[in-house]
This record gives structure tokens, sequence and C-alpha cells, in this order.
């Protein structure tokens, strides 16, 4: 009889959640990261947003901003994980229901505003 369950396709299969993501930054640096602390986790995480912004504006290769995408993502998980707050939890209470500022969803806002 054939399987008639739905098939997750290669990128489905190894999907990253960002529960997974603070437990591997937690599991890789955690020890490293409280001895640094928050003010200098801070610092490098801004280091990395800086590298972003400038592969972003310089027109860098697509696999190289990718880097620069997932570092500003663990960088920024090293800051929750050290100040203890869950990203998952935090991203659905402000996400969760729609746009924060209209609560549709789409965004209905006007375009100068930041939601």
């Amino acid at each position: 009889m054939p399987d008639s369950a739905p098939q997750s396709s290669p990128s489905e299969a190894h999907a990253v959640t960002l529960d997974a993501v603070q437990a591997r930054i937690r599991s890789l640096f955690g020890s490293k990261d409280a001895k640094r602390g928050i003010d200098g986790t801070f610092l490098w995480f801004m280091e990395e947003v800086g590298e972003l912004a400038s592969g972003l504006r310089g027109g860098d290769d697509t696999a190289k901003v990718a880097t620069e995408f997932a570092d500003v993502l663990a960088w920024l998980a090293t800051l929750a994980n050290i100040r203890g707050i869950d990203l998952s939890t935090a991203f659905r209470e402000k996400y969760g229901l729609g746009c924060p500022g209209c609560g549709q969803n789409p965004c209905n806002c006007p375009p100068q505003e930041k939601p």
C-alpha cells in the first residue's frame, strides 16, 4: 500500500526553527558567551550587522550575503540566550496575530509607518 503521508521537500526536511537555532548556539558557544556578557556580545552583534549592511549595499554575491545573515541570526540568538529570552515565544507574541500596528495579515499600515 502506498504511503499517503505528504512528502516534504528537501528544504523542508532541513528546516530549522528558532528554538533549534538558540539551542545550537547555546551548545556551541554558551559558556564562552556567558563569560563575554551582554555588552561584549552586543558589540559583536553590531559588527555582524555592519558586515551584512556592507554586503547588501556593496552587491556581494548571494552566498557571501547569506553567511552574513546567518552570522546576524547567530549573534541575535546569543544575545537572547544570555538575556534568557525565548525567541520563538517573543516572535509569536509580537507577530503571531498579524501586524503589530494594524493587526492585519498582510500589513495594511501606511508605507511610511514602521509596524
